[in-house]
C-alpha cells in the first residue's frame, strides 16, 4: 500500500485556450500521455462544467489507471488547472508517475506551479 501522490496547481497557463475547455481535445491527449509514460489507462471520464460567468466552463476529468488514477480540473477564466497523479505501488511506478506529471504540466505551460509529492500508506 505504499503509493505516491503527486499534485500540481498551475497558474496563468499559456497553452491554447482549448486545452482548458475542450474535453474532445484533452481526453485523447491525456490517455496517450499516460501510455507514453508507461502507465495503463483502463477507463476515463471527461466532463465539461457549466460556465461560471463569461466564457466557457472548465473540464473535470479522471483517467482510471491499472496503477491507480489521474485527475485534472481546469478554470479557463483564471487560466488555471489542478492535477493529481496517484500510483498505488510507488516502488514500481514512481518514475512513470513523475514522467506523466511532467508531461501534463508541459501541456498547460503555466507561468508558475506549486507541486507536491506525498508518500501514501507508508505505515509510519
Amino acid at each position: 500500500m505504499q503509493g505516491l501522490h503527486l499534485t500540481a496547481d498551475l497558474y496563468r497557463c499559456r497553452c491554447d485556450a482549448a486545452w482548458l475547455t475542450d474535453p474532445q481535445r484533452l481526453a485523447p491527449w491525456c490517455v496517450e500521455a499516460t501510455r507514453a509514460a508507461g502507465l495503463h489507462p483502463v477507463d476515463q471520464l471527461f466532463h465539461v462544467l457549466p460556465a461560471d460567468g463569461p466564457g466557457a466552463g472548465g473540464v473535470t476529468a479522471t483517467v482510471l489507471l491499472a496503477e491507480s488514477h489521474v485527475c485534472l480540473h481546469t478554470w479557463p477564466l483564471e487560466r488555471a488547472a489542478t492535477l493529481d497523479v496517484y500510483v498505488s505501488d510507488a516502488a514500481a511506478h514512481a518514475a512513470q508517475a513523475r514522467a506523466l506529471m511532467d508531461a501534463l504540466v508541459q501541456r498547460f505551460a503555466p507561468e508558475w506551479t506549486e507541486q507536491r509529492s506525498l508518500d501514501r500508506g507508508d505505515g509510519e
